[in-house]
């Protein structure tokens, strides 16, 4: 990557446009901070996806979305999106050619990075800060604009194959790019095709994820234990079953071994019994596979030399697989009241034993819910129904065209376009909770065998399920309670603009320039799962609808004014003023302005700065997305360690909780156990009632050239400071933020989204956390500020040519603020947001040998701040340190037309920083931050380029 350069010696003949500006113009320095990414930096990189080049860039935050941190998302797996600034990809507004590209997630904003063809893209271009006043909502923290390939003839092809160190993670990639122009040069078509398929990485394939684990710290509560695993640390809910009776004194639990046999249940085994719990992490995946199928096309007809017609069409077909291991069932998802299984059934007034409870239980169950029928609770693993996964298949569509020409002088363009994302992911490893609460309740059948008590479910097919040891349920009982699901989803956008640019008058420096333009559009989206999943009645996470759209239409002007120039001290003065005005079908008017300055005082020195207001409409999801089902990682309860007399911050707001308090007594310290670690659930819901959020944008920035200076006359260096600030924003309330100020007292009225538990069974104990909702709202803040940092330079050395690139981002303050009134959260510097970042290109060209390196630098970071406080411990006092990963690509010209290249990603196979289960910012299955950090280590490839 570089930064824009200075004026060229071509720039008196030549305008150019540059993202963030309407207007052409001679001067190809944009008045904003921007960063260039070439084809050439594509090619060195060997990227499949424009995403993993992308996240070396220093501006660029964690991804929510990628391969490697998806495996356990619903709507979204292998969804490859981008996050300028760690403001979230909602306000990171992509655009192909200048122009609005359809979204990749359903009621969203953000783009699939998978739908762009890499080998297509002629540059991309990076301009960080506010935007809105020339490209509308979402472009708070910035624009990422790719500009594909135009005017190519005749044909490329790129081939490579690769594979990781420990031999997954496959690559196949094949590309066509092709192209003609037409005799008289009036006109020229394009087109692209592309195959790609990456293959998964599992967790049993890499040291320290083959077994499941759990940081000891979360355990101990010792600082010192955090990035220590506790090895193994398995689920308490295993393939065999855990069968619980009886209470106070008369309680017990139990299972079976391969054999059998009852035995004693020991979730991690002992010095004495082998364990009893389950490995999920032999089943789960660091990155998911990702087979893509891409076609793009353009082209353009000049009707005479002052018009033209063009259109640009895109086509992507995208299968991902996700895998993670069976469903843990447990009782209260049948049973959702108390969990409690009766071990028999009331017929004709008589108690009726079901003849698959084992007499061991039925001896000693007792009826501890009140109904007069013994009963036992249980949890078990469904490896019969088999691993949960969904595959999911992405098909998305976009076509623009449109007229543009000059007339008297005057540029003008005229567009439309359409895109649409479409959805439809099959779904594995549920089943029907309504089902299988028949399949349970089982009386003999008369034959020696069993049978469904309720007639009308015999009738309907019901076949009584066995719960009792490994792989006990029948195949015909299978059939019955097995749910598949599904999930259908469709993401629509409409977009048409007119624009005219052209210059007004004469100033002694210059003209004035003006732009003005108007622009309609209309975003639809849903989302639509099984019936049974809507209802949450297949035991998984409950997944209403969600429907949702609107429309905006919007006007804006742009200027540039000519101040000064050939003065002294004043080559160039140059002034910029936009403004742009939306009427939202949701949330009703908005404004959005820009200003910026440009003074180059001489040749060699170009000061720039702007100031921006930029607003954003809230999508789909955040208006209308009705309560959805999470399981969120990470998650510290402060009510652990509390005692009946401790004085901690948090003890008094604690033991106010009834529940907590049973607990306390119960166990003489607040007590969760394992189950409760690893099964704390939660929703997510939408607010109708959101308004438009606004942030404030100020960059102040040198671009340097010294052309004068001989030692430096090859060197472009560029410096810019950057300050963002967002009120109003829509945030969703952090789940710990909340449970801090609950029992912290700062807010108890954060305690309306936790939910404990209210009696103890299946493993968990009463009290602990069942469930922390978060909903959206107006009501946070959000901000960043820092500087980039840019140098480039590129001369012969020895008998070839010498290109260095490099970027540097620090970032001196970022911060969530989850209410109105409360203190900054700060998020710089914590996991997946370091403050120092970099990135260094090296490349040198020999004849027909060349070889280029990339350095990636991510700055050390500490835990999240409201999860330390639970420790009792102050911001930023437990850290994971730096990592630096190193690519390399060799390549040698066979000859003109055909190219070998030969790479080698992360070459020094630097591990991943030991982001434990238990801990913020874990992926699950992966011990690290899988978005911000390398989880698969060293990888190679080779490939060959033909051009003809």
């Amino acid at each position: 990557m570089h930064s824009a350069f200075a004026q060229t010696e071509d720039d008196n003949v030549t305008k150019v446009q540059v993202t963030g500006s309407r207007l052409t113009s001679p001067n190809a320095v944009s008045p904003s901070p921007l960063q260039i990414l070439t084809s050439a930096d594509i090619a060195a990189s060997g990227a499949t996806n424009l995403q993993e080049l992308l996240l070396k860039n220093p501006t660029l935050g964690a991804p929510s979305i990628s391969r490697t941190n998806s495996n356990f998302q619903t709507a979204s797996v292998g969804v490859a999106t981008i996050d300028l600034r760690n403001l979230g990809t909602s306000r990171t507004l992509v655009l192909v050619n200048g122009r609005r590209f359809v979204a990749g997630v359903p009621g969203e904003s953000a783009v699939d990075m998978n739908t762009i063809p890499t080998d297509f893209i002629e540059r991309v271009e990076l301009l960080t800060g506010g935007a809105s006043a020339a490209y509308g909502s979402d472009a708070v923290a910035g624009v990422v604009n790719i500009i594909l390939k135009r005017n190519f003839n005749g044909v490329l092809v790129d081939a490579s194959l690769g594979q990781s160190d420990y031999h997954d993670d496959s690559k196949k990639k094949l590309a066509v790019t092709f192209g003609t122009t037409s005799a008289d040069g009036s006109s020229n078509i394009m087109g692209h095709f592309g195959y790609s398929k990456q293959g998964a990485v599992y967790s049993r394939n890499r040291p320290g994820t083959d077994v499941d684990n759990q940081s000891l710290g979360t355990l101990t509560g010792d600082p010192a234990d955090i990035f220590t695993p506790e090895t193994p640390f398995y689920s308490g809910i295993a393939p065999q079953g855990r069968f619980l009776y009886g209470s106070g004194k008369t309680a017990g639990d139990f299972t079976y071994d391969r054999a059998g046999n009852i035995i004693p249940w020991s979730t991690n085994g002992s010095a004495t019994q082998a364990a009893t719990g389950y490995n999920r992490n032999a089943l789960r995946t660091i990155a998911v596979p990702t087979e893509r199928f891409l076609f793009a096309t353009n082209g353009n007809h000049a009707f005479d030399e002052n018009h033209s017609a063009f259109f640009e069409g895109t086509y992507a077909s995208t299968k991902v697989t996700s895998r993670i291991e069976p469903f843990g069932l447990q009782s209260k998802d049948i049973f959702p009241t108390a969990g409690a299984v009766p071990v028999g059934s009331m017929v004709n007034g008589v108690l009726v034993r079901n003849p698959l409870v084992p007499q061991y239980l039925y001896d000693r169950a007792t009826d501890t819910n009140g109904d007069g029928i013994p009963d036992y609770t249980f949890s078990r693993r469904l490896s019969e129904v088999g691993t949960r996964g969904n595959t999911a298949e992405r098909d998305t569509f976009r076509l623009a065209t449109g007229l543009k020409g000059t007339i008297k002088d005057w540029n003008y363009e005229a567009f439309v376009s359409y895109g649409k994302t479409k959805e439809a992911q099959n779904s594995t490893g549920q089943v029907n909770v309504m089902s299988f609460r028949n399949a349970l309740l089982a009386i003999p059948d008369g034959k020696g065998g069993a049978m469904c008590a309720d007639p009308i479910a015999r009738l309907q097919g019901c076949v009584p399920v066995n719960l009792f040891g490994f792989n006990s349920i029948s195949p015909e009982a299978l059939k019955y309670v097995t749910a598949p699901g599904s999930l259908i989803t469709s993401t629509t956008q409409k977009v048409a603009g007119g624009n005219l640019s052209g210059e007004l008058f004469q100033l002694p420096a210059g003209k004035v320039g003006l732009s003005g333009g108007v622009e309609w559009r209309q975003e639809e989206s849903s989302s639509v799962a099984d019936p049974l999943t809507q209802a949450g009645l297949n035991a998984g996470n409950a997944a209403p609808p969600t429907y949702g759209k609107f429309n905006v239409k919007e006007a804006y002007l742009e200027t540039l004014v000519p101040l000064l120039k050939d003065k002294f001290l004043a080559k160039q003065l140059d002034f910029r003023a936009a403004y742009r005005v939306g009427d939202y079908s949701t949330v009703g008017h908005t404004n959005s302005w820009n200003t910026g300055l440009e003074w180059a005082p001489t040749s060699d020195v170009k000061f720039r700065a702007t100031r921006s207001i930029s607003t954003r409409a809230p999508n789909i999801n955040e208006l209308y997305s009705p309560a959805s089902q999470t399981f969120p990682p990470g998650i510290s309860d402060p009510c652990k360690g509390v005692t009946a007399t401790s004085t901690t911050e948090f003890s008094a707001g604690c033991r106010a909780d009834p529940n907590v308090l049973a607990n306390i007594q119960a166990n003489g310290v607040f007590t969760q156990t394992q189950s409760d670690l690893q099964g704390i659930s939660g929703y997510d819901r939408g607010n109708p009632n959101l308004k438009a959020e606004q942030g404030r944008s100020t960059t102040v920035g040198v671009v340097l050239t010294p052309r004068s200076i001989p030692m430096l006359s090859k060197f472009t260096f560029t410096a810019d400071y950057f300050d963002i600030k967002i009120s109003d924003a829509i945030v969703s309330t952090p789940r710990q933020y909340s449970l801090s100020q609950c029992y912290g007292g700062g807010n108890p009225e954060l305690c309306k989204f936790i939910t404990r538990r209210t009696a103890t069974g299946g493993g968990n104990n009463i009290g602990t956390l069942s469930y922390i909702d978060s909903a959206v709202s107006n009501s946070g803040g959000l901000g960043t500020e820092g500087i980039d940092l840019t140098a480039s330079w590129a001369d012969m050395v020895g008998p070839g040519r010498l290109t260095a690139k490099m970027q540097y981002t620090y970032v001196k303050e970022g911060y969530v603020i989850p209410l109105k009134g409360e203190d900054k959260d700060p998020f710089a510097g914590e996991v997946g947001a370091a403050k120092n970042k970099a990135n260094l290109n090296l490349a040198y060209k020999w004849g027909s040998f060349g070889i280029s390196s990339t350095t990636t630098y991510i700055g050390r970071s500490s835990l999240d701040d409201q999860f330390l406080a639970q420790l009792d411990l102050p911001a930023n006092s437990l850290k994971v340190g730096s990592r630096t990963y190193q690519d390399f690509q060799l390549t040698f010209d066979v000859k003109k037309q055909v190219q070998l290249y030969l790479g080698i990603d992360n070459a020094f196979d630097t591990s991943a920083p030991p982001i434990l289960s238990g801990l913020p910012g874990n992926s699950t299955g992966t011990n690290t931050d899988a978005g911000t950090y390398d989880a698969i280590g060293r990888r190679y490839y080779a490939g060959l380029r033909v051009t003809m």
